[in-house]
C-alpha cells in the first residue's frame, strides 16, 4: 500500500471524486482521499493522501488557496459559472476603473452566500441535490476571508485576475457578487487552482509540481511513484522527531502515554502544548504526540499506524 501525499493536477472534466476513482484502480487500493474539491470545469491543485496519509485529510482541508479566475460580465447561471443554465443576460455598461474598485472592495472579510450548486448539507441533504431537483432554499452567509487580488486583465466583458483566499471561499460566488456590485451580473468562466497551502503544516502544493493522471500512472508502471510522492513526516517540518525505546514502543503501538524515559534521545524538549514526531524503535513514522505539563508526559495527538 501506498502511503503519502501526492500534488495532483486535475483535469477540466473530471471531479474530484473521479479523481480519486481513478487513482484507486492506477494505485491499486482503496485508501485514498482528497483535501478539497474542485468544480467538474475547474483545473489546478488537488491535494491526494494515500493510505495512512488519509488522516491528515481534516488538517489539510484547513488551507489557504491561491486560484487565477476568469470572470464573465453581463451573464448569471444557475450554477454561477458558464456551465449553467443562463438566467439573465444584460450590457456590460462599466469602466474599467469601476471594475477595479469593485473588484478590490472584496479584499478582507465578507459574508458570502454559497452557491446552490454546493456540496454543503442543509437537513442532511447536499445542496446540489437539491438544486438538480429545482428547489432552491436560503443558504446561511458565511464569513470567507479574502487575503488578496490582482486584475491580470481587463478585456470585457472579461475580467482576469489571481486571488488569495482562506477557507470556504467559492470563487464562483465571488464572481457573482462582483457582477451584482456592478450591476450586470457576472460567473466564473475559468478557474485554476495554483497552489494549496497547508497552513498547519506549513506546507505548500504549487501548479508547477502538479502530475496529471497520466504521469501518475506511467510513474506507478516504472516504479516510481515514490519520488513524487510526499512522506506523511515531511508534512510537519516545524516538529522535532525522536525515536522510542523498546518500552516506549509498546506504548506507542497502545496509543499510551510516553514520558522522557521512553525515548532512544537524551534530551527530549518538553513544553506545555508542544508537539512532536514520535518514531518507532526501528525508525518508522508512527505518531503526532503533545506533551502536557499536568500530565507530565506525551500524548498521542493523531496516530499512522
Amino acid at each position: 500500500m501506498y502511503n503519502g501525499i501526492i500534488n495532483v493536477y486535475k483535469e477540466s472534466g473530471f471531479t474530484s471524486f473521479d479523481v480519486v476513482a481513478k487513482l484507486r484502480g492506477i494505485l491499486k487500493q482503496k485508501k485514498i482521499g482528497h483535501t478539497g474539491t474542485l468544480d467538474p470545469d475547474a483545473e489546478g491543485v488537488l491535494v491526494v493522501c494515500l493510505g495512512k496519509a488519509t488522516k491528515l485529510c481534516d488538517i489539510l482541508t484547513d488551507k489557504d488557496k491561491c486560484y487565477t479566475a476568469t470572470l464573465l460580465l453581463g451573464r448569471t447561471t444557475d450554477t454561477e459559472d458558464s456551465s449553467g443554465r443562463i438566467l439573465t443576460e444584460n450590457e456590460v455598461n462599466v469602466t474599467k476603473e469601476d471594475v477595479v474598485d469593485a473588484v478590490s472592495s472584496f479584499v478582507g472579510e465578507y459574508d458570502q452566500i454559497p452557491p446552490m450548486y454546493s456540496a454543503i448539507k442543509v437537513n442532511g441533504k447536499r445542496l446540489y441535490e437539491l438544486a438538480r431537483e429545482g428547489i432552491e432554499i436560503e443558504r446561511v452567509p458565511r464569513r470567507v476571508v479574502i487575503h488578496k487580488i490582482d486584475i491580470v486583465s481587463i478585456q470585457l466583458p472579461y475580467v482576469t485576475f489571481r486571488i488569495s483566499c482562506g477557507k470556504g471561499t467559492y470563487i464562483r460566488s465571488l464572481c457573482r457578487d462582483i457582477g451584482e456590485k456592478l450591476g450586470c451580473g457576472g460567473i466564473m468562466d475559468k478557474l485554476v487552482r495554483d497552489s494549496v497551502n497547508a497552513t498547519e503544516t506549513g506546507k505548500t502544493f504549487a501548479l508547477q509540481d502538479s502530475l496529471t493522471l497520466k504521469q501518475i500512472e506511467a510513474m506507478v508502471k516504472a516504479g516510481q511513484l515514490e519520488q513524487c510522492m510526499i512522506p506523511v513526516d515531511e508534512m510537519f517540518p516545524k516538529l522535532a522527531g525522536y525515536r522510542v525505546n523498546e518500552n516506549g514502543n509498546k506504548k506507542l503501538y497502545n496509543g499510551n502515554l510516553l514520558v522522557s524515559g521512553d525515548f532512544t534521545t537524551e534530551y527530549v524538549e518538553a513544553a506545555e502544548g508542544k508537539k512532536c514526531l514520535v518514531y518507532d524503535k526501528e525508525g518508522q513514522f508512527t505518531a503526532v504526540y503533545q506533551y502536557h505539563e499536568k500530565l507530565q508526559a506525551w500524548k498521542a495527538d493523531k496516530m499512522f499506524i
